[in-house]
């Protein structure tokens, strides 16, 4: 049995199975009664249809269970990272302190200098960043598309393109969408229906 649930595939075996009913069926109609070897045939195709779900079960849990070791390996890895980074800015900061305090450009070891050198260009410090006008700001706002469309709407064309210009992502809202239809609000592009899912239990 299990030869056939590896050598077919479930739509392969499903059509065996409506085959061998037919089969069966005629010869009950013209003998009386169907074969044992085209009984037997039908029994391990059964077999081989309930092997093939549980082998597509299984392959179905491994594969859930890599998505769940992925993302949080994924995780994980984004949080070594973070680590590494502060201890690499640590590092350098405590370096160049040492350096600083001792009036010297650069110390060298066998493989490596460490060198103190001017950035390429100026950087901006925040002894605190509360008091930063917000003109001074790159501002990313989250809102609703009604909201924005009522923003639009009420400010002078030319702040209207700066803001239109300024969209970075304008996905749709599932939750709007399925809203306005609840409410029998047609929305183009957009159509709400309720899918299937496979559930392995």
């Amino acid at each position: 049995m299990s030869s056939l649930a590896q050598d077919h595939s479930l739509f392969e075996i499903d059509r065996e199975l409506d085959m061998l009913l037919d089969e069966i069926e005629e010869e009950i109609e013209s003998r009386g009664e169907a074969s044992p070897e085209l009984v037997g045939r039908f029994q391990q195709f059964c077999e081989a249809h309930s092997e093939k779900a549980d082998r597509i079960g299984r392959f179905l849990r491994m594969m859930e269970a890599r998505v769940q070791y992925c993302r949080s390996e994924a995780n994980r890895l984004q949080e070594r990272a973070r680590s590494s980074e502060r201890k690499a800015t640590q590092t350098k900061y405590m370096v160049m302190h040492y350096l600083k305090s001792r009036d010297l450009k650069k110390i060298e070891g066998r493989e490596f200098t460490l060198r103190i050198q001017k950035n390429s260009q100026d950087s901006v410090r925040f002894p605190d960043e509360t008091q930063v006008p917000m003109r001074y700001r790159t501002v990313a706002a989250r809102l609703d598309g009604a909201s924005w469309e009522r923003v639009i709407e009420s400010v002078p064309e030319e702040l209207k393109r700066v803001l239109v210009a300024s969209i970075q992502e304008a996905a749709p809202s599932n939750e709007a969408i399925k809203n306005a239809v609840q409410n029998q609000i047609p929305v183009p592009g957009a159509e709400v229906y309720r899918g299937d899912h496979l559930r392995v239990a």
